[in-house]
């Protein structure tokens, strides 16, 4: 019988692609995640049995979705995925038949990528599968899944990403300090080596000839000792610290310089709080290889030290010591798999929590306009409880853990302590050995504490490291050694030739069907069209925020995925719907990228943007912080900045996303005027909906459910009364 394949689902809309890499493991194949959350069509609200099924057939299995009951289900080859709740997936592994008194007792044993391995009697699973009825019967969803030859003939995903090897590199750059922080460790323990010698030269030698001036003497040497080992802990305190420190900024650091690389369809798929959660991970790696990994070198040099000089007391006081401290090893190691589903937990909780703190402060104006202060905050509310109960779970499992363990240590000090004693009053051992052997094993304990932490830690990093090679084995925008384009063709032409798109989420339907569109060099193109028809989809594609499905887009005779990313956004102006003003000055927000900009190119772009007048008013003028921690704005004022900012950088290509919506008639008026005299030479793509943004365009493209329908001048659409002609009449009141 195989042993069943567990994985754990990283974020929280992880279960579908989690259980068909189970099932793909199961059948010998190891697939990442990554390429299975690609294929499956996830989004924020994860994905469907429709996206889990087409991804299966892509990696060659044959699929079939059903609707069934239980007696049927038992009959079917495992393992299959099944809807577990009406809100989550988890595979099916096996159905245990065991006969009591002639009486069938089925157990359902299912792998939740959210909870790990769990076991149902028939009421229990029943509960949470099936979930409708058909005539009378009670039906569960499930999706069977039967490899074919082409799964075989694919190569699975080589277990690539960050290693603690790697991690440990982190480490290399500060090899000199940490020899430094050796050798302190080194004379420490030597240090501390000595004193249960004197400790039983005082009690045998010092007390027993009642010789105070040896006492004098030995007590001289110990405070020396303990100066000695104060000023080396003082030293190896300020070397952890500069190291932490450095490393701490240096993870943290290539954290976000992966996150920056990443396409913006990875964000338009994970929740912030799982993107937070990952940066606190970070943490724990640091502390795991500055503070345990330091530490326990430390630790280890004590015990070999001290477990030899117990020996040279007492051989059968170190043999009880082994067994145990092998004892407390393993009961302590037994908590290992339950800390690691409660740290999959707790990071989940945690990450939605931090979703939600988020918007209760972001989104605080709609609560208050809506009312329903108590209703967001009963939401709040319930995650909380959920989190206490989560602590519950764990301070009950580390209160378990520690009674066993502190039952064992003890038991092993009070044994110690009576074999000592025994040996005393037989005459085996003097006073002062007895003391010298307490000392050693309370120096012998702690390193039996710290090895043990520092396992628990060890896989607290691993964890963590699982979790951030999430991120960093996505390929970035622009892959290392791809050959990229990194100059624009003489021609700044833009073509969308055959050019489908449809936004990730099996089932969807295409927002773009079959485009081909030319955008020419030097001419303002207007795209107009209905909510939903595919405008802002068009610049989205030509900003290369996601790839098209079918078709391809080109600039000049260059297809448009050969230039670099960098280099095409370099000579892009960009208004967006939803474009975002830093928590910086006025001056900042125009010239973002640029530590001191260009006041002359500041002041013709303030100018053009119509912003004099608001900003004359201001005490800093330009230097006024604005932001969420700066001065509130209107939404006209920061449609202003953003225009202002895409002015500023003076590119090739200008991309204007209702960039005027909402401004005033007569700031509109003066903007697209002084636009007029800046447009020229450019090549321009509006989208708006006002057609006073885009009647002077020279060419105007009307959009329909993904199609085109109409082009033409503002004229020439008129004259068609067609959709740009019904689009238009209210706002000109043509024909009347």
């Amino acid at each position: 019988m195989k042993k069943i394949v567990f994985y754990k689902q990283p974020d929280q809309m992880d279960c579908g692609p989690t259980c068909l890499r189970m099932v793909a493991k199961h059948y010998g194949k190891n697939l990442s995640l990554q390429k299975l959350r690609e294929i499956s069509g996830i989004n924020r609200e994860g994905v469907s049995l429709l996206g889990i099924s087409e991804a299966a057939e892509k990696v060659g299995f044959r699929t079939s979705a059903v609707q069934l009951g239980l007696d049927i289900l038992n009959e079917i080859d495992l393992p299959v995925i099944i809807h577990w709740n009406q809100n989550h997936f988890v595979v099916l592994y096996r159905i245990q038949k065991k006969y009591l008194f002639y009486k069938k007792k089925l157990t359902y044993i299912i792998a939740d990528p959210g909870k790990g391995i769990m076991k149902y009697d028939k009421a229990g699973f029943s509960k949470y599968w099936l979930s409708s009825s058909r005539d009378g019967d009670r039906h569960g969803i499930a999706l069977i899944l039967e490899p074919t030859p082409d799964f075989y003939q694919q190569e699975g995903d080589p277990n690539g990403g960050l290693s603690l090897q790697y991690l440990f590199g982190y480490l290399r750059t500060y090899k000199g300090l940490i020899f430094q922080l050796l050798i302190g460790l080194g004379v420490g323990s030597l240090l501390q080596m000595i004193l249960p010698f004197l400790t039983q030269s005082i009690v045998d030698i010092g007390i027993s000839t009642r010789n105070l001036g040896f006492v004098y003497v030995i007590l001289i040497a110990q405070t020396m000792l303990f100066v000695g080992r104060i000023g080396v802990e003082f030293i190896r305190s300020w070397i952890l610290l500069h190291i932490s420190s450095r490393i701490n900024i240096s993870i943290l650091t290539d954290f976000i310089i992966k996150l920056m690389k990443l396409p913006m369809s990875f964000f338009d798929t994970k929740m912030t709080g799982d993107i937070m959660q990952r940066m606190n991970d970070q943490s724990r790696i640091q502390g795991f290889l500055t503070g345990s990994t330091l530490n326990i070198l430390f630790s280890l040099f004590n015990l070999i030290i001290f477990s030899i000089i117990l020996s040279w007391y007492d051989l059968s006081l170190f043999i009880i010591f082994l067994i145990s401290s092998l004892l407390y090893g393993l009961w302590v190691g037994y908590f290992f798999t339950k800390r690691r589903e409660l740290d999959f937990k707790k990071f989940d909780i945690a990450a939605k929590n931090q979703s939600v703190v988020v918007q209760l402060i972001s989104g605080m104006q709609e609560i208050k306009l809506s009312n329903s202060e108590q209703q967001k905050r009963w939401e709040w509310e319930s995650i909380q409880a959920n989190l206490f109960q989560f602590n519950i779970k764990s301070l009950s499992l580390t209160q378990l853990q520690q009674t066993g363990a502190f039952f064992i240590n003890e038991g092993k000090n009070i044994l110690i302590t009576f074999m000592v004693a025994k040996a005393v009053i037989e005459g085996q051992l003097t006073l002062g050995g007895m003391m010298a052997i307490q000392y050693i094993i309370g120096q012998l304990n702690s390193p039996i504490e710290q090895l043990l932490t520092f396992l628990q830690q060890l896989q607290d990093a691993k964890i963590s490291l699982e979790r951030l090679n999430e991120i960093h084995e996505m390929e970035d925008e622009e892959p290392v050694g791809k050959e990229l384009i990194r100059e624009l063709p003489w021609d700044h032409t833009i073509k969308l030739q055959n050019v489908s798109f449809l936004y990730p989420g099996a089932g969807n339907h295409p927002v773009l069907n079959n485009i081909t569109l030319e955008i020419p060099q030097g001419k303002t193109t207007a795209i107009v069209g209905s909510s939903g028809s595919g405008k802002t989809t068009i610049l989205k594609l030509l900003l290369r925020f996601y790839a098209p499905q079918n078709g391809k887009l080109t600039v000049g005779a260059s297809p448009l995925d050969h230039i670099g990313y960098k280099a095409w956004r370099a000579n892009c102006g960009i208004v967006m719907q939803e474009g975002f003003i830093f928590s910086d000055t006025i001056a900042k927000n125009i010239a973002v990228g640029e530590d001191y900009p260009n006041i002359i190119k500041l002041n013709h772009a303030v100018k053009m943007a119509n912003l004099n007048e608001f900003i004359e008013v201001l005490p800093l003028g330009l230097n006024t912080k604005v932001g969420q921690e700066g001065n509130g704005i209107s939404q006209g004022q920061k449609q202003r900045i953003l225009i202002a900012r895409a002015i500023y950088k003076d590119p090739a290509y200008i991309f204007f996303d209702e960039a005027t919506n909402a401004l005033d008639a007569n700031n509109e008026s003066v903007i697209m005027k002084n636009l007029e005299s800046f447009f020229p030479g450019k090549t321009v793509v509006v989208v708006a909906h006002r057609l006073s943004t885009v009647k002077n365009a020279d060419n105007i493209v009307v959009l329909d459910k993904g199609i085109i329908i109409e082009q033409g001048s503002h004229a020439e659409l008129t004259l068609q009364k067609g959709m740009y002609y019904q689009l238009v009449k209210n706002q000109l009141e043509l024909g009347n």
